[in-house]
C-alpha cells in the first residue's frame, strides 16, 4: 500500500503540470488572436506599439489616428481590447473612455490609457471613467507586453465564464422546457382520461381548448395567458371522471335526477383539481379518490386557472346557471370563454344522443344566448374569428 500511495503521490502532480502545460499554450495563443485596436493621434507612439505588439505574435491589431473614428471602429472591428491616448485634439480620450462604458454592447471591452501625463489626477480622472489600467509614454516595450497580456488574459477568462453561463442558461432552458412539455402531456392525458369517458376520439378537449385561445387572442390576451388557458380549457370536463357510466353514456334525454346529477360534474371537476381540505375530503372521496391523488400537486398557474374554468364553466350571463349560479363578470374571464368553446363544440360536434348541428345552426344558437347565457364580449370576439374557428373545426374533425 505504501508503494501504491507513493505512485498515486507522484503521479498526480504530474497530471496537473501536464494538464497546466497544455492549458498554458492553449490560453495563450488565444491571448495572441486577441483584436486590438489602437486610438492615438501620435503616429510615432501608435506604429511603436503596433511593432512591439506585432514582434510579439500579435496580428489582429487595427490603428487610427483620429479620435472621432474610435467609437465606430470598435463597433466594426469589436476588439478584445482597446488602447486608448488620452489627449487628441479631435475628441478626449476620456469621453471616448466614457462613451465606451456607458454602451451595454461595448462596456465590458478593456481599456488601457496611454498618457504622457505624470499628473495623478489624470491618472485617477481616468481610473474613474473606467479605464482598465494605464501606461505612461513614452511606452516600455517589457511593461507593455505584459499589462496587454495580464489584461487579456482576464478578459479571456472572463470570456470562457460568459460562454459557460450562456451553456448553462441554455440547458436550463431547455431542461425547463422538456418538463413543461411532460407537464402539459399529463394535463392533457387527464383530460382525454375524463373525455374518453362518452367521447371515443378525445378530439373534444383539444377543440375547446383551440377555442379557447382563439377568443382569448380577440380579446387581446398575451401569449403567457394564451398558454396557461389553452391546457386549462382542456381540463374543463375533468369531473367525468366522477359521473356513473349509466348516466354518462345514456343515449336520448336524461331525467331530472339524472340531470341534476350530470350538474355535479362541475363541482367534482373543481375538487379534483382543488383538492379540498381535510375536513372536505372524505365527502368527495368515493368519487374523486384517484384524481385528486392525481392532481395532489403544487399551484400552478394552470391548474389554478384549470380549476375556475372546471366549476365556472356551465355558470350564465344572467345568473341561471351552475353550480354556483353566479352572474355577470363575477364569472371567471376563463370561464365566461371557456362556456362559448365548450357550447359551440358540443353543437357542432355528433354525439351518441344527437347528430352535429349545421354550422350555420351554431352560430345561430350561441348569438341567441348574447347576454342571457353569454357574456356579449365573448359572441363578439368568437364571431370576429369565424374563419379561425372554422379551419380549427375542419384541422381537428373527428374522423369515425
Amino acid at each position: 500500500m505504501p508503494a501504491l500511495d507513493a505512485c498515486h503521490s507522484q503521479t498526480e502532480p504530474a497530471i496537473a503540470r501536464g494538464a497546466a502545460a497544455a492549458a498554458g499554450p492553449r490560453r495563450e495563443k488565444n491571448i495572441k488572436q486577441a483584436r486590438i485596436l489602437i486610438v492615438d493621434d501620435e503616429t510615432l507612439t501608435s506604429d511603436v506599439v503596433q511593432g512591439y505588439l506585432e514582434m510579439e505574435g500579435y496580428r489582429n491589431i487595427r490603428s487610427t489616428g483620429h479620435a472621432i473614428h474610435a467609437l465606430p471602429l470598435i463597433g466594426e472591428f469589436s476588439p478584445d481590447l482597446v488602447l486608448l491616448d488620452i489627449h487628441m485634439p479631435e475628441m478626449n480620450g476620456l469621453e471616448i473612455l466614457k462613451a465606451i462604458r456607458a454602451d451595454r454592447s461595448i462596456s465590458t471591452i478593456p481599456v488601457v490609457i496611454l498618457t504622457a501625463s505624470s499628473t495623478n489626477d489624470t491618472k485617477l480622472e481616468a481610473l474613474h471613467c473606467g479605464a482598465t489600467d494605464l501606461l505612461s509614454k513614452p511606452v516600455h516595450q517589457g511593461e507593455l507586453l505584459a499589462r496587454i497580456r495580464n489584461v487579456l488574459a482576464v478578459k479571456e477568462y472572463q470570456d470562457r465564464l460568459c460562454r459557460h453561463s450562456e451553456e448553462l442558461e441554455e440547458a436550463v432552458l431547455k431542461r425547463t422546457a422538456d418538463l413543461e412539455a411532460s407537464r402539459l402531456e399529463l394535463i392533457h392525458c387527464l383530460a382525454r382520461a375524463a373525455e374518453f369517458r362518452d367521447d371515443d376520439t378525445g378530439r373534444h378537449i383539444i377543440r375547446v381548448g383551440r377555442y379557447a385561445r382563439i377568443i382569448g387572442e380577440q380579446l387581446g390576451m398575451s401569449k403567457a395567458q394564451l398558454d396557461v388557458l389553452e391546457p386549462a380549457a382542456q381540463l374543463h370536463d375533468v369531473g367525468k371522471i366522477g359521473i356513473s357510466d349509466a348516466i354518462l353514456l345514456k343515449p336520448g334525454r336524461l331525467t331530472p335526477e339524472e340531470y341534476e346529477c350530470m350538474q355535479r360534474h362541475c363541482g367534482f371537476g373543481k375538487k379534483i383539481i382543488d383538492c379540498l381540505p381535510a375536513r372536505e375530503a372524505e365527502l368527495v372521496r368515493r368519487h374523486a379518490e384517484l384524481g385528486a391523488k392525481i392532481m395532489d400537486v403544487g399551484r400552478s398557474p394552470i391548474l389554478q386557472m384549470a380549476m375556475r374554468i372546471a366549476l365556472t364553466h356551465h355558470e350564465r350571463w344572467d345568473g341561471t346557471g351552475y353550480p354556483l349560479g353566479l352572474a355577470g363578470e363575477d364569472i371567471p374571464l376563463e370561464g365566461r370563454i371557456t362556456a362559448v368553446a365548450d357550447v359551440f363544440d358540443a353543437l357542432s360536434s355528433k354525439r351518441s344522443y344527437k347528430p352535429a348541428f349545421p354550422l350555420e345552426k351554431c352560430f345561430q344558437i350561441l348569438d341567441e344566448g348574447r347576454g342571457s347565457q353569454f357574456d356579449r364580449a365573448m359572441i363578439d370576439a368568437f364571431t370576429a374569428r369565424r374563419s379561425e374557428i372554422v379551419r380549427t373545426q375542419i384541422e381537428l374533425a373527428d374522423t369515425d
